[in-house]
């Protein structure tokens, strides 16, 4: 039976990773977790990037849906040059800078490649090696999310609006997906799942359950972008119940496939 991959990142995060895992003899099964979906918000409302020192986008679709926003309802092409930007890691770094209307000279905070964790805690750090901190500071994210970074933030004297340009929600799963689940379960086949974000897992976790494949999803292997994603899958496995097989990696396309291939 062939290596099984299923990835649970949002809709069109999922195919560069896929192509060289079916290269490599994958078998894969695109199956988002989350829907995200862009948020309204009137005119008057958006918060305008150049009314701050700067700008963090917490996730590559904080930075994407941010920038339509200003494109649709402001009328915003182009990124103020005194404004900088940063992210949790250097995969939302570049996405941002590949998309249309921002700045090739801006300034891009972000932690480095080898960084031991790509999330707000290395950010901070990041930030705070720079000095003084930011007066204003414009959060992008999504409806819900960790608050940690800003609290940091208004503790050091920052002051932070906090601006949602998302929501994420269950994605359905379709029935023919369903079925292949089940078909492996009773073939006792044991894919390795990528798991991203805390409510991702929740998601899936919530799927599971109502699929009736607990048993056999707490035998699979996981493969996760943040420790505290595998304590939480050790520590739902409870009791005596073994321990689930975790890998733990960068969420970035090469160390996600780098942790695939070894698995």
């Amino acid at each position: 039976m062939p290596r099984i991959a299923i990835l649970t990142r949002p809709d069109g995060r999922n195919d560069a990773l896929a192509r060289p895992l079916r290269t490599a003899g994958w078998q894969v099964l695109n199956l988002p977790a989350l829907d995200i979906q862009p948020l309204f918000v009137p005119a008057e409302q958006l918060p305008l990037p150049q009314d701050y020192d700067l700008v963090i986008f917490v996730s590559g679709n904080a930075a994407r849906l941010y920038m339509a926003q200003l494109h649709d309802v402001a009328g915003q092409a182009t990124w103020p040059a005194t404004t900088a930007a940063a992210t949790v890691g250097p995969a939302s770094a570049r996405a941002l800078r590949e998309l249309p209307g921002f700045g090739a000279d801006t300034t891009v905070l972000c932690p480095p490649p080898e960084a031991a964790t790509h999330d707000s805690e290395a950010l901070w750090a990041v930030l705070r090696t720079r000095g003084a901190l930011p007066a204003r500071v414009l959060l992008v994210r999504g409806t819900q999310g960790r608050d940690w970074l800003a609290d940091q933030l208004t503790a050091a004297g920052t002051q932070v609006v906090r601006h949602a340009a998302y929501r994420r929600q269950p994605a359905p799963w379709p029935a023919a997906a369903v079925r292949q689940l089940h078909e492996w379960a009773r073939q006792d086949a044991r894919p390795a799942w990528l798991l991203t974000s805390g409510e991702g897992l929740a998601a899936v976790q919530a799927q599971v359950r109502q699929q009736g494949l607990q048993a056999w999803w707490r035998g699979c292997r996981y493969i996760v972008t943040h420790p505290a994603l595998a304590r939480r899958l050790q520590h739902d496995a409870g009791g005596n119940a073994p321990a689930p097989m975790v890998q733990i990696c960068l969420p970035a396309d090469e160390a996600i496939l780098a942790a695939f291939v070894a698995a």
